[in-house]
Protein backbone atom coordinates (compact mmCIF):
# COMPACT_ATOMS: atom_id res chain seq x y z
CA UNK A 1 0.00 0.00 0.00
CA UNK A 2 0.88 3.47 -0.73
CA UNK A 3 1.21 6.16 1.58
CA UNK A 4 -0.15 9.73 0.70
CA UNK A 5 2.36 11.34 2.88
CA UNK A 6 6.33 11.50 1.35
CA UNK A 7 9.08 8.94 2.77
CA UNK A 8 10.40 11.43 4.89
CA UNK A 9 7.23 12.84 6.54
CA UNK A 10 6.13 8.62 7.36
CA UNK A 11 5.99 7.28 10.92
CA UNK A 12 6.36 3.52 10.63
CA UNK A 13 5.22 1.20 13.08
CA UNK A 14 5.43 -2.40 13.04
CA UNK A 15 3.99 -4.83 16.05
CA UNK A 16 5.52 -8.34 15.92
CA UNK A 17 1.86 -9.98 17.07
CA UNK A 18 -1.38 -10.19 16.14
CA UNK A 19 -3.32 -11.52 19.06
CA UNK A 20 -5.72 -9.04 21.02
CA UNK A 21 -2.89 -6.81 22.12
CA UNK A 22 -1.33 -6.36 19.13
CA UNK A 23 -4.50 -5.80 17.10
CA UNK A 24 -5.62 -3.46 20.43
CA UNK A 25 -2.36 -1.36 19.81
CA UNK A 26 -3.05 -0.91 16.10
CA UNK A 27 -6.36 0.06 16.39
CA UNK A 28 -5.60 2.68 19.46
CA UNK A 29 -2.65 3.91 17.08
CA UNK A 30 -4.69 4.31 14.14
CA UNK A 31 -7.41 6.52 15.75
CA UNK A 32 -5.26 8.84 17.74
CA UNK A 33 -3.31 8.87 14.02
CA UNK A 34 0.20 8.53 15.94
CA UNK A 35 1.26 6.93 12.84
CA UNK A 36 0.88 7.00 9.63
CA UNK A 37 1.87 3.31 8.12
CA UNK A 38 0.84 0.34 10.66
CA UNK A 39 2.11 -3.13 9.74
CA UNK A 40 0.94 -6.05 11.40
CA UNK A 41 2.93 -9.64 11.30
CA UNK A 42 1.75 -12.56 12.85
CA UNK A 43 3.06 -16.48 12.46
CA UNK A 44 -0.86 -16.86 11.89
CA UNK A 45 -0.93 -14.67 8.72
CA UNK A 46 -4.61 -14.77 7.98
CA UNK A 47 -5.13 -13.85 11.33
CA UNK A 48 -3.33 -10.45 10.80
CA UNK A 49 -4.60 -9.95 7.49
CA UNK A 50 -7.82 -10.66 9.11
CA UNK A 51 -7.43 -7.54 11.88
CA UNK A 52 -5.63 -5.31 8.96
CA UNK A 53 -8.45 -5.75 7.07
CA UNK A 54 -10.60 -5.14 9.71
CA UNK A 55 -8.85 -1.63 10.04
CA UNK A 56 -8.81 -0.79 6.87
CA UNK A 57 -12.15 -0.98 6.86
CA UNK A 58 -12.54 2.26 9.68
CA UNK A 59 -9.79 4.52 7.36
CA UNK A 60 -12.66 7.27 6.44
CA UNK A 61 -12.72 8.18 10.07
CA UNK A 62 -9.24 8.67 11.54
CA UNK A 63 -6.08 10.49 10.43
CA UNK A 64 -4.36 9.50 6.81
CA UNK A 65 -2.74 6.10 7.19
CA UNK A 66 -2.21 3.12 5.78
CA UNK A 67 -2.49 -0.08 7.60
CA UNK A 68 -1.21 -3.73 5.91
CA UNK A 69 -0.57 -7.02 7.22
CA UNK A 70 3.10 -8.09 6.38
CA UNK A 71 5.91 -10.49 7.24
CA UNK A 72 8.99 -9.66 9.21
CA UNK A 73 10.90 -8.15 6.56
CA UNK A 74 8.44 -5.25 7.38
CA UNK A 75 10.53 -4.03 9.94
CA UNK A 76 13.54 -2.96 7.69
CA UNK A 77 12.59 0.40 7.25
CA UNK A 78 10.43 0.89 10.73
CA UNK A 79 10.57 3.89 12.87
CA UNK A 80 9.35 1.53 15.82
CA UNK A 81 9.22 -2.32 16.40
CA UNK A 82 6.78 -3.21 18.71
CA UNK A 83 6.82 -6.74 19.85
CA UNK A 84 3.46 -8.24 21.38
CA UNK A 85 4.31 -12.02 20.92
CA UNK A 86 4.41 -14.12 23.59
CA UNK A 87 2.09 -17.10 25.04
CA UNK A 88 -0.58 -16.33 27.40
CA UNK A 89 -0.16 -18.34 31.23
CA UNK A 90 -1.92 -21.32 30.82
CA UNK A 91 -3.54 -23.35 34.23
CA UNK A 92 -1.24 -24.67 36.14
CA UNK A 93 1.96 -22.31 34.71
CA UNK A 94 4.17 -21.06 37.08
CA UNK A 95 5.65 -16.78 36.48
CA UNK A 96 9.11 -19.24 35.36
CA UNK A 97 7.00 -21.52 33.30
CA UNK A 98 5.65 -18.41 31.68
CA UNK A 99 9.13 -17.07 31.44
CA UNK A 100 10.86 -19.40 29.86
CA UNK A 101 8.71 -20.04 27.20
CA UNK A 102 8.17 -16.41 26.30
CA UNK A 103 11.61 -15.86 26.25
CA UNK A 104 12.51 -18.75 23.91
CA UNK A 105 10.48 -17.39 21.68
CA UNK A 106 12.41 -13.38 21.98
CA UNK A 107 15.60 -15.47 20.44
CA UNK A 108 13.96 -16.79 17.96
CA UNK A 109 12.27 -12.73 16.77
CA UNK A 110 14.67 -10.58 17.88
CA UNK A 111 17.59 -12.01 15.71
CA UNK A 112 14.44 -11.99 12.54
CA UNK A 113 13.87 -8.10 13.13
CA UNK A 114 17.62 -7.32 13.25
CA UNK A 115 18.63 -9.13 10.21
CA UNK A 116 16.42 -7.10 8.35
CA UNK A 117 18.51 -3.85 9.03
CA UNK A 118 15.99 -2.43 11.38
CA UNK A 119 17.52 0.59 13.28
CA UNK A 120 14.33 1.92 14.81
CA UNK A 121 13.97 1.66 18.90
CA UNK A 122 12.15 -1.78 19.95
CA UNK A 123 9.24 -1.32 22.19
CA UNK A 124 8.75 -4.44 24.38
CA UNK A 125 5.21 -5.66 25.57
CA UNK A 126 5.50 -8.96 25.69
CA UNK A 127 5.75 -10.69 29.29
CA UNK A 128 7.33 -10.67 31.58
CA UNK A 129 8.09 -7.67 29.84
CA UNK A 130 10.82 -6.81 32.31
CA UNK A 131 12.82 -10.35 31.67
CA UNK A 132 11.78 -9.44 27.83
CA UNK A 133 13.02 -6.83 27.65
CA UNK A 134 16.26 -7.28 29.23
CA UNK A 135 17.05 -10.53 26.33
CA UNK A 136 15.80 -8.15 23.69
CA UNK A 137 18.66 -5.52 24.43
CA UNK A 138 21.28 -8.31 24.74
CA UNK A 139 20.21 -10.19 21.50
CA UNK A 140 19.75 -6.80 19.41
CA UNK A 141 23.44 -5.14 20.37
CA UNK A 142 21.20 -2.46 20.19
CA UNK A 143 22.21 0.23 22.99
CA UNK A 144 19.45 0.45 25.96
CA UNK A 145 17.89 3.43 25.08
CA UNK A 146 16.85 2.06 22.33
CA UNK A 147 15.22 -1.27 24.03
CA UNK A 148 11.80 -0.06 25.82
CA UNK A 149 9.77 -2.51 27.60
CA UNK A 150 6.20 -0.69 28.62
CA UNK A 151 6.99 -1.90 31.98
CA UNK A 152 4.80 -0.18 34.79
CA UNK A 153 3.44 2.54 32.41
CA UNK A 154 0.18 0.37 32.93
CA UNK A 155 0.70 0.06 37.14
CA UNK A 156 1.27 3.62 36.80
CA UNK A 157 -1.80 4.64 34.88
CA UNK A 158 -4.09 1.82 36.90
CA UNK A 159 -2.32 3.87 40.09
CA UNK A 160 -3.34 7.07 38.70
CA UNK A 161 -6.93 6.45 38.14
CA UNK A 162 -7.70 4.75 41.33
CA UNK A 163 -5.96 7.72 43.04
CA UNK A 164 -8.18 10.05 41.10
CA UNK A 165 -11.40 8.21 41.71
CA UNK A 166 -10.76 8.11 45.58
CA UNK A 167 -10.22 11.91 45.43
CA UNK A 168 -12.79 12.51 43.02
CA UNK A 169 -10.12 14.44 40.59
CA UNK A 170 -9.17 13.97 37.03
CA UNK A 171 -6.66 11.25 36.62
CA UNK A 172 -4.69 13.53 34.29
CA UNK A 173 -3.88 16.13 37.50
CA UNK A 174 -2.17 12.91 39.77
CA UNK A 175 1.37 12.46 39.79
CA UNK A 176 2.53 9.23 41.18
CA UNK A 177 4.31 6.50 40.17
CA UNK A 178 4.68 2.92 40.10
CA UNK A 179 8.56 1.61 39.92
CA UNK A 180 10.23 -1.05 39.60
CA UNK A 181 8.99 -4.53 38.43
CA UNK A 182 5.76 -4.86 36.74
CA UNK A 183 4.71 -7.90 38.79
CA UNK A 184 4.56 -8.48 42.15
CA UNK A 185 7.30 -6.82 43.77
CA UNK A 186 6.18 -3.59 42.21
CA UNK A 187 6.94 -0.55 44.69
CA UNK A 188 4.50 2.60 44.33
CA UNK A 189 6.28 5.76 45.16
CA UNK A 190 4.49 7.23 47.64
CA UNK A 191 6.48 9.63 48.72
CA UNK A 192 6.78 11.29 45.79
CA UNK A 193 2.89 11.32 44.81
CA UNK A 194 1.82 14.75 44.13
CA UNK A 195 -1.91 16.55 43.03
CA UNK A 196 -1.43 20.14 42.72
CA UNK A 197 1.70 19.72 44.37
CA UNK A 198 0.79 19.01 47.47
CA UNK A 199 1.79 15.49 49.07
CA UNK A 200 -1.44 13.15 48.91
CA UNK A 201 -1.89 13.36 52.60
CA UNK A 202 -2.05 17.28 52.19
CA UNK A 203 -4.25 17.20 49.44
CA UNK A 204 -6.65 14.95 51.43
CA UNK A 205 -7.16 17.34 54.17
CA UNK A 206 -7.53 19.86 51.40
CA UNK A 207 -10.20 18.55 49.59
CA UNK A 208 -11.52 16.42 53.10
CA UNK A 209 -10.73 13.43 51.76
CA UNK A 210 -9.56 10.16 53.43
CA UNK A 211 -6.44 9.37 53.46
CA UNK A 212 -4.42 6.67 55.71
CA UNK A 213 -2.43 3.86 55.22
CA UNK A 214 -5.15 1.44 55.42
CA UNK A 215 -6.22 3.57 51.99
CA UNK A 216 -3.29 3.92 50.60
CA UNK A 217 -2.34 -0.16 51.16
CA UNK A 218 -6.10 -0.79 49.68
CA UNK A 219 -5.01 0.96 46.90
CA UNK A 220 -1.69 -0.35 46.47
CA UNK A 221 -3.49 -4.14 46.38
CA UNK A 222 -6.31 -3.00 43.73
CA UNK A 223 -3.13 -2.18 41.47
CA UNK A 224 -0.89 -5.05 42.03
CA UNK A 225 -4.16 -7.19 41.13
CA UNK A 226 -5.80 -5.20 38.17
CA UNK A 227 -4.52 -7.25 35.90
CA UNK A 228 -5.65 -10.81 37.14
CA UNK A 229 -9.21 -8.86 38.22
CA UNK A 230 -9.62 -7.98 34.57
CA UNK A 231 -8.50 -11.83 33.36
CA UNK A 232 -10.77 -12.86 35.78
CA UNK A 233 -13.75 -11.63 34.21
CA UNK A 234 -12.92 -11.16 30.72
CA UNK A 235 -9.98 -13.44 29.61
CA UNK A 236 -7.41 -11.22 29.22
CA UNK A 237 -5.85 -7.39 29.58
CA UNK A 238 -5.67 -5.52 25.89
CA UNK A 239 -7.27 -1.93 25.74
CA UNK A 240 -5.49 -0.18 28.82
CA UNK A 241 -2.01 -1.91 27.79
CA UNK A 242 -2.75 -0.71 24.33
CA UNK A 243 -3.20 2.68 24.57
CA UNK A 244 -0.21 3.00 27.27
CA UNK A 245 2.35 1.43 24.16
CA UNK A 246 0.76 3.89 21.96
CA UNK A 247 1.93 7.00 24.41
CA UNK A 248 5.17 5.08 24.58
CA UNK A 249 5.20 5.17 20.54
CA UNK A 250 4.16 8.18 20.03
CA UNK A 251 6.67 9.63 22.06
CA UNK A 252 9.35 7.95 20.10
CA UNK A 253 7.51 8.89 16.43
CA UNK A 254 6.88 12.79 17.81
CA UNK A 255 9.79 12.97 19.68
CA UNK A 256 7.54 14.38 22.58
CA UNK A 257 10.29 13.97 25.74
CA UNK A 258 7.07 12.54 27.44
CA UNK A 259 8.58 11.36 31.01
CA UNK A 260 7.05 7.69 31.46
CA UNK A 261 7.84 5.03 33.54
CA UNK A 262 9.04 2.05 31.47
CA UNK A 263 11.54 -0.59 31.80
CA UNK A 264 15.23 -0.01 30.90
CA UNK A 265 18.02 -2.15 31.25
CA UNK A 266 19.87 0.09 34.04
CA UNK A 267 23.82 1.15 34.28
CA UNK A 268 23.95 2.18 38.43
CA UNK A 269 20.97 4.18 38.28
CA UNK A 270 19.31 3.84 41.48
CA UNK A 271 22.18 1.99 42.65
CA UNK A 272 21.19 -1.05 39.97
CA UNK A 273 22.95 -2.36 37.10
CA UNK A 274 22.71 -5.71 34.71
CA UNK A 275 18.55 -5.31 34.78
CA UNK A 276 15.83 -4.02 33.22
CA UNK A 277 13.15 -2.82 35.63
CA UNK A 278 11.19 0.66 35.15
CA UNK A 279 12.16 4.08 36.53
CA UNK A 280 10.46 7.31 35.49
CA UNK A 281 12.25 8.17 31.99
CA UNK A 282 12.35 10.59 29.48
CA UNK A 283 11.37 9.06 26.09
CA UNK A 284 12.14 10.86 22.79
CA UNK A 285 13.01 10.24 18.92
CA UNK A 286 16.12 7.91 20.35
CA UNK A 287 14.22 6.14 22.72
CA UNK A 288 15.29 6.38 26.37
CA UNK A 289 16.82 9.65 26.60
CA UNK A 290 17.49 9.86 30.36
CA UNK A 291 16.40 8.22 33.60
CA UNK A 292 15.25 10.46 36.37
CA UNK A 293 16.72 10.52 39.60
CA UNK A 294 14.49 9.79 42.25
CA UNK A 295 14.91 10.51 46.05
CA UNK A 296 13.01 7.90 47.52
CA UNK A 297 11.77 6.88 50.82
CA UNK A 298 14.59 4.48 52.44
CA UNK A 299 11.58 1.67 52.57
CA UNK A 300 10.82 2.66 49.13
CA UNK A 301 14.59 2.37 47.63
CA UNK A 302 15.06 -1.14 49.88
CA UNK A 303 12.08 -2.29 47.96
CA UNK A 304 13.45 -1.50 44.52
CA UNK A 305 16.85 -3.18 45.39
CA UNK A 306 14.44 -6.15 46.12
CA UNK A 307 12.70 -5.89 42.93
CA UNK A 308 16.21 -5.58 41.09
CA UNK A 309 17.35 -8.93 43.18
CA UNK A 310 14.44 -10.66 42.25
CA UNK A 311 14.43 -9.81 38.50
CA UNK A 312 18.39 -10.93 38.23
CA UNK A 313 17.25 -13.91 39.51
CA UNK A 314 14.38 -14.76 37.56
CA UNK A 315 16.47 -13.79 34.58
CA UNK A 316 18.99 -16.57 35.12
CA UNK A 317 16.81 -18.85 36.86
CA UNK A 318 14.24 -19.03 33.13
CA UNK A 319 17.57 -19.47 31.13
CA UNK A 320 17.87 -16.08 29.42
CA UNK A 321 20.05 -15.55 26.42
CA UNK A 322 23.89 -14.40 27.49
Amino acid sequence: MISARSLDDRHRVVIVGAGRVGASIAFASLISGVATSIVLVDRDAERAEGEAMDLVHGLPYVPPATVEAATIAACADADVVILTAGAARQPGDTRLDLARRNLALIRELVPSVTATGFGGVFVVVSNPVDLATLAVHRLSGFPASRVIGTGTALDTARLRALLGRHFDIDARNVHAYVIGEHGESEVPAWSLARIASLPLGEFARAVSREWSVKVRDSIADQVLKAGAEVIRRKGATNYAIAMATTKVAASILRDARTVLTVSTVLDGEQGESAVALSLPCIVGRAGRITTIPLSLASDEAAALARSADLLRRAYDEADGPP
